[in-house]
């Protein structure tokens, strides 16, 4: 069902507040249904974070988030949308998400980073949710993970963010804490 309440406003909780609020969300068990495969969904995710069905953006944000709820990677790194009924190949240019705003409170090992998704969904990096780079011909790309093979491109506005908190620390090489994890900001 897509959600009623607006987003969350990080700039003004703290990131216990936020962590508390993400411990009351619930995500449909997408991992533990196991229908059919009924076909193509028509539907593919852009690089930029845009849905699309038939061609068409899709821009009722509800139906974004709604359908961001039922997508799962397969073993064979596909990407579906997934009920308990039926299950539609979806594709996905780049990453499904992408991680559009940052907030950071703390320094060194006691930094907290939350990000914001291109759907208003929020997510603490940490152990469960690492950030990792992936080299490409372009350049290494930072990734945040969402939750089972599911990860978010992080923009290039919020990449320069974490560059900036990166070097403030002074560490040699260039990494970020959060949630307890030490992230190296290159391929690893």
């Amino acid at each position: 069902m897509p959600r009623s309440q607006p987003p969350l406003d990080i700039a003004t909780l703290s990131i216990a507040e936020i962590v508390h609020a993400l411990g009351e969300q619930r995500l449909p068990p997408v991992e533990r249904w196991t229908p059919a495969h009924c076909g193509d969904s028509e539907m593919r995710i852009a690089r930029d974070g845009t849905w699309f069905h038939q061609g068409s953006p899709i821009v009722r944000k509800p139906m974004v988030q709604l359908f961001a709820q039922l997508l799962r990677r397969e073993a064979d790194g596909g990407y579906v949308l997934v009920t308990p009924a039926e299950k539609l190949d979806i594709a996905v240019e780049d990453a499904p998400f992408v991680a559009v705003e940052l907030r950071s409170e703390g320094a060194g090992s006691d930094r907290q980073l939350v990000f914001r998704l291109n759907t208003d969904d929020l997510v603490v990096a940490g152990p469960s949710h690492p950030l990792h780079f992936i080299a490409t011909p372009n350049g290494d790309q930072p990734y945040l993970v969402v939750r089972k093979g599911l990860d978010a491109l992080i923009s290039r506005s919020v990449y320069y963010e974490l560059v900036d908190l990166a070097l403030a620390e002074d560490c040699d090489p260039v990494a970020l804490w959060s949630g307890g994890a030490q992230f190296l900001m290159v391929t690893t």
